[in-house]
Parts: structure tokens; C-alpha cells; sequence
């Protein structure tokens, strides 16, 4: 199945559907990564990923396809995401994950107009990331 066709198949209630689709996920997932490299406060985060970060950048948007209710395309290329276990190579703590953080916060808020939907994505980024400190004593974000 196409992308194209897959995504007339996504629920129009969904967030996928609700930020505008695949192309709306792609600027998301490109902004996020520019930032990561543009912003000095995102040097450690930054220092985790490969020096070209085309490669992190096309994992994420494939999950994130899928996790917002679109296409799976990573499960269908790659299996299930477990998320910890392929971060588990990396040394996560608070830091790295506030600086992640840092930038899909502001990806978001240059990326989605509607502030609802905004803060209900960045509590499920606030949700993984924590879920992916794996050093130290997490100090947890306030719920």
C-alpha cells in the first residue's frame, strides 16, 4: 500500500489527521532536528546522535506516523518500537532528556496552531521522554 493511500484509511479524529497528516509530521520531525542542531542549550541531546541526523530524523517520523494514529510505518519497516530498549545503547538522563525536550517544545509551538492539541502532544512527549531517562535519579516533570 502506498503512503498515499494509506492515508485515506487514517481516522480524521486522530491526531495524525488533526496536525495536517504526513506532511505536517515531516515539518514537526525536520524543525525538531533543526533545533537540536541550532540551539546550544541541545548540545549534550545532540552529541547522542550521529553527526548526519537524516537517518534519526526518518526513524522518527515513521514512529511518530504511527503513534499519532497515522500509517505504522516504522512497525511495518522495523517491528514494534520499543523505545527503551533501542535507546538503551545511550546514556539518558535528565539533562539529555530536558534538552530533547527543549526542542520538540519549540518545534511544537512553530508547528501547531491549535493550543489544545499542542499541549496534549507535548504531555505524550513529556510521557516518552521521561520514559527514556535510563542514568541517574530522574527528577520527574510536575504533572
Amino acid at each position: 500500500m502506498t503512503e498515499a493511500l494509506a492515508e485515506t484509511a487514517v481516522a480524521t479524529d486522530s491526531v495524525y489527521a488533526r496536525l495536517g497528516g504526513a506532511s505536517a509530521i515531516r515539518a514537526l520531525v525536520d524543525r525538531f532536528y533543526a533545533l537540536m542542531d541550532e540551539l546550544p542549550e541541545a548540545y549534550t541531546v545532540r552529541r547522542l546522535h550521529p553527526e548526519s541526523l537524516v537517518g534519526s530524523a526518518d526513524s522518527l517520523f515513521k514512529y511518530l506516523s504511527g503513534w499519532f494514529g497515522g500509517p505504522p510505518l516504522y512497525i511495518r519497516e522495523r517491528g514494534h518500537p520499543r523505545l527503551r530498549m533501542r535507546h538503551a545503547p545511550y546514556a539518558i538522563g535528565v539533562v539529555e532528556r530536558d534538552e530533547w525536550m527543549l526542542c520538540m517544545r519549540q518545534a511544537l509551538a512553530e508547528q501547531v496552531a491549535d493550543p489544545a492539541l499542542r499541549e496534549a502532544v507535548e504531555r505524550a512527549f513529556t510521557g516518552m521522554a521521561e520514559h527514556m531517562v535510563n542514568t541517574g535519579n530522574a527528577a520527574r516533570y510536575p504533572r
